[in-house]
C-alpha cells in the first residue's frame, strides 16, 4: 500500500518574500476553518450585522481567460497573506489587505489539464493542496517553493476536491474521481474512493482507507465495454477531527457500478490509523452513473428497474459540536437531510428533511458544507424550489428561521437574463458573529443576520471588476467549493465563477471585501 512518488519539478516565480504577521485568532487556515469544521470565524471583531451593509470591494484578482475558467479553491487567509489557486494552472500567494503579490507556483504537467480544485490548507510552514489530475502538493509557505509532491490516484479521471486536514504531524485528504460522467463506451468503473493520511514533511504515505472493494470484471454493456462492479463510493468532501479522541470523520459517495462499500456513509475512522471505529450508512442502495440521465439509459443504469439510481452522496463536510456535554457530529446529504449522531458510538441523534431531492442525478439537497457558530447550525440547501438558508437548533434540528434565495436574484444584475441562473444555494456556507454569508447560483454575495435571516448586505459579482494584476475580470455563478467565504481581519473574500452558465468575455475573478 506505502509507496513513493518522484518529485517532478514546476516554474515558480518568488516575487516577494514577506513572512506572515502572527495573528492566528484572525486566521482561516483550511477549507474547515478549524479541526471541527465549524466554518465559523470567532475572532471577527470588525464585521457585524450592524454594519455589513457598509463593506466595499477594496481588491480584485482577476484570472485570465483560457481553455478552462472555473474557480475551486476556496482561499486561505494565515497572518498578512492570502493563499489561493485559480484555474490558470497556478496557485498564488497574495498581501491580504492589497492584493501585492507574493509568490506564484505554476503547477508541473500532467497528463491532462491540471488546476488547484480544492481549498488549500496553511500548517507548519506549509502551504497542502490538490489539484484536477489528482495530485496532491506540500509547497514552502514562505517561498513558494516545492517540498513534495505525491499522486494520490492513478485513474483516468480521479481528482482532489477534497480540501486538506492537518492534524499532529499528518495530512488528510480524500479522492474522487468522474470516472462515472465518462461515455458508455468507456469499460466502466474500476474507480475506487479513498481516504488517505500522509506525513507532513516527507510526503510518505502512512495509511489508506478504501471506500469500496476491488472491482472486478462482471461481463459487459450492451455494446460490448467492459463492466466492473462494484465501483465508485468517492471522498468529495473535506474531513474533520476530534482532536480530544483522534477520530477523523468524513463522509462518501454512491456506486458508479454494483452495490458494495462504504456508499453514502459517515465513517468514523481512527485519525493515527486508520481503522475503522463505526460507520453509518444512510441509504441502503444508490448506484448512479451518468448514463443513468441519457436517452440510452436502458442496460447502462441497473439502477432504473428498482429505482436506486439516486445520487445521494454525502458530499458535504461534516460539523463537530457538543450539546449538553454530548459530542455530537452532523452532515448534511444530496437527498436534503441534515444527520445528526452520536460522535463516539455512530448512533442517530436526530434528522431533518430541508430540501427536496430531485430525481436521479439532480443537483440538489445540501452540498459541500454548513457552518456552526456554537449557537445554530446554518445549513443551505441547493435546488429545492427555491434554494433556502436555515438556521436549525443543533440539540433538535428545529428550524429557527429560513431564508428562500431572494426572488428577485436572477431578473437583476448580472445574471438578468442568463439562462444558467436559477434560486440555489450550492456552495458552502460561512459564519462570523452576527452574519452567516452565502453566496448563490445568481452570483450575488450576501450576508445574513445570525439571530433573523434578514439580508443585511448583498454583492453582484457578476461585473467587470480590474484586478490588481492588471487584468479585467469579472464574476459568475457562485457555487462548489470554491465559492466560500473567507472572513479574516475585516475582510472578506470570496472566488466567483464555477462554471461557464454565464456570458464572460474575461476570466473569473477573486473579491476582497473590507469596511
Amino acid at each position: 500500500m506505502l509507496r513513493t512518488t518522484a518529485l517532478l519539478t514546476a516554474a515558480l516565480v518568488v516575487l516577494t518574500a514577506s513572512p506572515a504577521t502572527a495573528h492566528a485568532n484572525g486566521d482561516w487556515s483550511g477549507w474547515q476553518k478549524d479541526l471541527n469544521g465549524s466554518r465559523h470565524q470567532a475572532a471577527e471583531w470588525r464585521i457585524n450585522a450592524g454594519n455589513a451593509g457598509k463593506l466595499k470591494l477594496k481588491w480584485a484578482f482577476a484570472y485570465p481567460r483560457g481553455e478552462y475558467n472555473a474557480v475551486r479553491s476556496q482561499p486561505a487567509v494565515v497572518g498578512d497573506t492570502i493563499y489561493f489557486g485559480g484555474p490558470d494552472g497556478k496557485f498564488y500567494a497574495r498581501d491580504a489587505r492589497d492584493g501585492r503579490a507574493r509568490w506564484e507556483f505554476t503547477l508541473p504537467p500532467a497528463t491532462r489539464y491540471a488546476f488547484n480544485s480544492d481549498g488549500p490548507t496553511v500548517a507548519d510552514g506549509k502551504v497542502f493542496f490538490g489539484d484536477s489530475a489528482s495530485r496532491f502538493f506540500a509547497l514552502d509557505q514562505r517561498t513558494g517553493r516545492l517540498k513534495w509532491q505525491v499522486q494520490l490516484d492513478d485513474g483516468i479521471a480521479s481528482v482532489t476536491t477534497s480540501s486538506p486536514i492537518v492534524h499532529n504531524g499528518l495530512v488528510y485528504v480524500g479522492t474522487s474521481s468522474s470516472e462515472n460522467m465518462l461515455p458508455n463506451t468507456h469499460d466502466c468503473c474500476t474507480f475506487r474512493g479513498h481516504i488517505d493520511a500522509y506525513d507532513i514533511d516527507t510526503g510518505a504515505l502512512v495509511w489508506r482507507h478504501y471506500t469500496v472493494p476491488e472491482p472486478i470484471q462482471v461481463g459487459t454493456w450492451p455494446n460490448g465495454a467492459k463492466r466492473f462492479e462494484p465501483s465508485g463510493v468517492g471522498v468529495w468532501s473535506s474531513p474533520v477531527i476530534d482532536r480530544r479522541t483522534g477520530t477523523l470523520y468524513v463522509g462518501t459517495g454512491q456506486n458508479y457500478t454494483g452495490k458494495g462499500g462504504e456508499f453514502d456513509s459517515l465513517l468514523a475512522l481512527d485519525a493515527r490509523t486508520g481503522a475503522v471505529r463505526w460507520t453509518n450508512q444512510v441509504i441502503d442502495a444508490d448506484t448512479w452513473r451518468n448514463a443513468c440521465n441519457l436517452p440510452d439509459a436502458e442496460g447502462y443504469c441497473p439502477g432504473l428497474k428498482d429505482g436506486t439510481n439516486l445520487d445521494y452522496d454525502i458530499g458535504a463536510t461534516p460539523n463537530l459540536f457538543t450539546v449538553d456535554g454530548r459530542r455530537l457530529v452532523g452532515v448534511g446529504q444530496k437527498s436534503g437531510v441534515y444527520h445528526v449522531f452520536d460522535a463516539s458510538t455512530g448512533q442517530v441523534v436526530w434528522r431533518r428533511q430541508l430540501g427536496v431531492p430531485l430525481p436521479s442525478g439532480g443537483i440538489s439537497g445540501i452540498q459541500w458544507g454548513s457552518s456552526y457558530d456554537g449557537k445554530r447550525l446554518y445549513i443551505a440547501t441547493y435546488y429545492a424550489e427555491p434554494g433556502t438558508l436555515f438556521a436549525v437548533d443543533p440539540a433538535t434540528g428545529q428550524v429557527l428561521w429560513e431564508a428562500p434565495a431572494p426572488a428577485d436574484g436572477c431578473s437583476t444584475g448580472g445574471a438578468a437574463g442568463q439562462p444558467g441562473c436559477y434560486r440555489a444555494h450550492g456552495l458552502p456556507v460561512s459564519s462570523s458573529p452576527g452574519v452567516v454569508w452565502l453566496g448563490a447560483l445568481d452570483g450575488k454575495l450576501r450576508a445574513y443576520d445570525s439571530k433573523t435571516g434578514q439580508v443585511v448586505w448583498a454583492h453582484d459579482t457578476v461585473q467587470d471588476v480590474r484586478g490588481v494584476n492588471g487584468l479585467t475580470g469579472r464574476g459568475g455563478v457562485l457555487a462548489g467549493p470554491g465559492a466560500g467565504a473567507v472572513v479574516s481581519d475585516g475582510m472578506v473574500y470570496v472566488q466567483s465563477g464555477y462554471n461557464s452558465g454565464f456570458e464572460n468575455p474575461h476570466g473569473h475573478v477573486l473579491l476582497a471585501f473590507g469596511l
